[in-house]
């Protein structure tokens, strides 16, 4: 088979948007350095994965998952709080305390509850605005 057509790929892989995501992640393990299946005759490595799927020397499911997996993003989820609670903004404990004398906030600068009032200006909600 001297020239690769999608034709002959479809008998292989019915679905033509499978079959360019499974030749071009072949061509990419060809790029990588894996071996050969088929002779190259001078192709490039996406007409060499053709090729292959077209001859069926290689695994499609193997193919398959390998998409998939390189395709895969990984998170990880943090489970567990912090030490020093669980903190939705990095550097911010305001867990409200009332120590008696009316609530107070943790700084994260100070090691001590500061009150209220240092929070910042009062505002007055009294006043009404045009």
């Amino acid at each position: 088979m001297a020239r690769i057509t999608v034709e002959d790929c479809i008998l292989k892989v019915t679905n033509r948007f499978d079959l360019v995501m499974l030749a071009a992640q072949r061509a990419r393990d060809v790029s990588a350095g894996a071996p050969l299946t088929v002779d190259r005759d001078n192709d490039k490595n996406p007409v060499v994965a053709l090729r292959e799927i077209a001859d069926s020397t290689i695994d499609l499911d193997h193919l398959r998952y390998e998409l998939i997996h390189g395709l895969r993003r990984h998170v990880q989820i943090d489970d567990e709080p912090d030490a020093e609670g669980d903190d939705l903004i990095p550097g911010f404990h305001a867990p409200a305390k009332d120590d008696g004398k009316g609530l107070a906030f943790t700084d994260p600068m100070l090691d001590h509850p500061r009150p209220p009032a240092e929070l910042g200006p009062d505002v007055d909600d009294s006043e009404e605005i045009d």
